[in-house]
């Protein structure tokens, strides 16, 4: 009798065990079993080991998938330098602009349930933006200082214009100008205020460039999400969970870190000046939902998500966009409207913008390697991904460190491709 208990807890116990495998949706593979190379792959290993031992960073995570399995998932030095607490492959992250593709994805689907057109103006669920003019910069002839002066908008801000930054809006930090001084006294940096607050402030300031005329980095995506409260009407968290999180199982990821998982938030380490940067506080639910910058993810959460999308909007049998949908959100949207030589300009060489992602156009002139077609973004912390649906291929990176964020971005990339091996 006892014999069988145990057998049947035992039975019970590898069920539960495979259906949290599969509620994670990956299998772990050797490299080789989907062509990659391990021996590669312990040179980043090693690298990102050695510079952690330095102290150029406190810790890392790191996750390659490729043809739906993780082929490498390791992760390095510290979540919290400070306490010495050891950094774990389920450490939670600060993301700041890896934000975006999920206001994106989330926005493409209410577009699917022809809550709106891409082609809608924007005043119309927003009014404050109804008349919104272009900031005109002229030199004061005795003071000699800029001057800015309103001009009329040739056409308003659509829906598309906020998923592909093209919509004149500014974030002020990117730039010297009088307009981007502007941004930066207008109180839109403040988290005491809610997303209509900040949306009805911003309405208020002119825009850089005549809407549709030319790609902008700036607060497009929080202005969208605001849009999205108001068609959807559901604030932009619950809209996140219903339409996105709770559907893929991304059960660690949203505007703060649920009570439970604090002891798993990853923390910066101190700078030069012996201070550690004041990163968001996430330990309670912010009172702006800032759909440009706002959430806290984990690795594998992102993955998930990143493998939806090279599955054509699909994950674990559950649909959350439609191919073609996808394939339309990563192709590129700007052509000539991207001006690649601007040193602001964000995507970088070789790559467009589609709606919430860099698209990668062209093999060459990137400092990077990569595939044409690859889609990616980061965030201001150090965190970024990529995917590659050529090769199959998904990568994600994270870390909480500012100043290492572009090294570190073009070193995970380098460090991938190289172990390419088929």
């Amino acid at each position: 009798m006892k014999s069988r208990y145990k057998i049947i807890v035992f039975t019970l116990v590898c069920l539960l065990i495979s259906s949290i495998a599969w509620a994670e949706g990956f299998q772990t593979v050797k490299p080789e079993a989907v062509g990659l190379s391990s021996e590669r792959l312990d040179r980043m290993s090693a690298l990102l080991q050695a510079d952690i031992d330095k102290g150029k960073i406190p810790g890392a995570v790191a996750l390659i998938a490729r043809r739906g399995k993780i082929a490498y998932f390791e992760s390095f030095g510290f979540q919290d330098k400070e306490t010495g607490e050891p950094m774990k492959t389920n450490s939670i992250f600060r993301i700041y602009s890896m934000t975006k593709p999920f206001v994106s994805v989330a926005a493409m689907v209410l577009h699917e349930e022809g809550r709106f057109f891409l082609t809608d103006p924007i005043s119309k669920y927003l009014p404050e933006f109804r008349d919104t003019k272009v900031g005109v910069i002229k030199k004061d002839y005795f003071s000699g200082k800029g001057k800015v002066t309103g001009v009329p908008v040739k056409r308003p801000i659509t829906v598309q214009d906020l998923l592909r930054h093209t919509s004149g809006l500014t974030y002020g930090v990117f730039g010297n100008t009088a307009i981007h001084k502007m941004y930066m006294k207008a109180g839109i940096y403040s988290l005491d205020q809610t997303i209509a607050e900040f949306s009805q402030k911003l309405g208020k300031l002119p825009l850089r460039y005549q809407p549709g005329t030319r790609w902008e980095y700036g607060r497009s995506t929080d202005i969208l999400g605001r849009l999205l409260e108001v068609v959807s009407g559901m604030t932009l968290d619950r809209l996140l969970e219903e339409k996105v999180f709770r559907p893929l199982g991304m059960n660690d990821t949203g505007f703060y870190v649920k009570y439970h998982n604090l002891s798993r938030i990853a923390e910066p380490a101190k700078d030069p000046t012996g201070k550690i940067p004041p990163l968001f506080d996430v330990t309670k639910p912010p009172k702006l939902l800032a759909g440009g910058q706002g959430c806290v993810s984990s690795t594998v959460d992102y993955a998930r998500f990143s493998q939806m999308l090279l599955n054509g909007g699909k994950l674990d049998g559950t649909r959350i966009l439609s191919r073609k949908t996808v394939e339309y959100m990563t192709s590129d949207h700007l052509g000539p409207l991207a001006n690649r030589t601007d040193p602001w300009y964000g995507p970088g060489p070789g790559y467009g913008f589609g709606l919430g992602f860099a698209v990668r156009f062209k093999t060459g002139e990137s400092g990077s390697p990569g595939t044409i077609g690859n889609y990616s973004w980061g965030g201001l912390a150090g965190t970024a991904f990529w995917v590659d649906p050529k090769e199959e291929l998904i990568a994600v990176f994270m870390m909480q460190d500012i100043p290492m964020r572009l090294h570190y971005r073009m070193l995970f990339r380098s460090l991938v491709y190289q172990a390419v091996a088929d």
